[in-house]
């Protein structure tokens, strides 16, 4: 952002007499506004809630903000700060309550995942079978990455054992959906390897190594696998 310098030079102002008298003017309106600016405050305080204003400048907030909007906006309505005072002790509760189920589900989490040796060594599998299939495509090695697949022979026990897993570990909708992508995507990454076309099954496989990467941050998996 480009920074602008203003110059002053010396300026003498020569005052006529009428200018004196408009300055004497404008300060003495001023004054007024200030003493009427000031009455005006005192009363709508007083309005609200009784007091008068503090000696100093209160800090403005943005929760400070909001809470005078509105106390003002009910102060004819017979509120006043103690029902504001209730209101944001709910809204506290409310946030103190949702913390509480949010830690208790990730306690559950980890504990399913502490649990589940069996499927974390099924996806782990998972993982270094995906490295091998995106090294192989990048090399436009449709045989090598077929093999990985579990082609030409259709076995596909690897592909079962990997469900098992997104099932027990999943229980989120974005989770699940996140699984139904990857399901999706390996499909036809399988039918792409199998018609040898090498752009259609390196689309699919990144669209099944997205989702894959997505549901293990969903899942917090991220953080115990190998090579992610």
């Amino acid at each position: 952002m480009a920074t602008v310098f203003f110059s002053t030079a010396n300026t003498s102002l020569l005052l006529s007499p009428l200018s004196s008298s408009s300055s004497s003017s404008s300060l003495t309106t001023s004054s007024y506004l200030n003493k009427h600016n000031v009455r005006t405050q005192l009363s709508v305080c007083k309005a609200v809630g009784g007091e008068s204003l503090p000696s100093s400048p209160p800090i403005l907030t943005k929760r400070s903000l909001f809470t005078t909007a509105f106390l003002f906006s009910f102060a004819g309505k017979g509120y006043s700060y103690s029902n504001a005072a209730i209101l944001e002790a709910d809204d506290d509760e409310e946030l103190m309550e949702k913390v509480k189920k949010d830690r208790k589900k990730r306690i559950e989490r980890q504990g399913v995942i502490s649990s589940s040796k069996k499927e974390k060594e099924y996806l782990q599998d998972l993982v270094f079978s995906l490295d091998k299939v995106g090294q192989a495509l990048e090399n436009n090695d449709l045989p090598a990455a077929g093999f990985i697949l579990g082609l030409p022979k259709n076995d596909t026990d690897w592909i079962k054992n990997v469900n098992e897993a997104f099932a027990k570990l999943s229980s989120s909708p974005e989770e699940k959906m996140q699984v139904d992508i990857f399901n999706s995507s390996l499909v036809s990454l399988i039918q792409s390897v199998v018609r040898n076309d090498v752009e259609a099954s390196k689309i699919a496989f990144v669209s099944t190594a997205s989702a894959f990467e997505k549901w293990t941050a969903l899942t917090g998996l991220n953080e115990q696998l190998k090579g992610l």
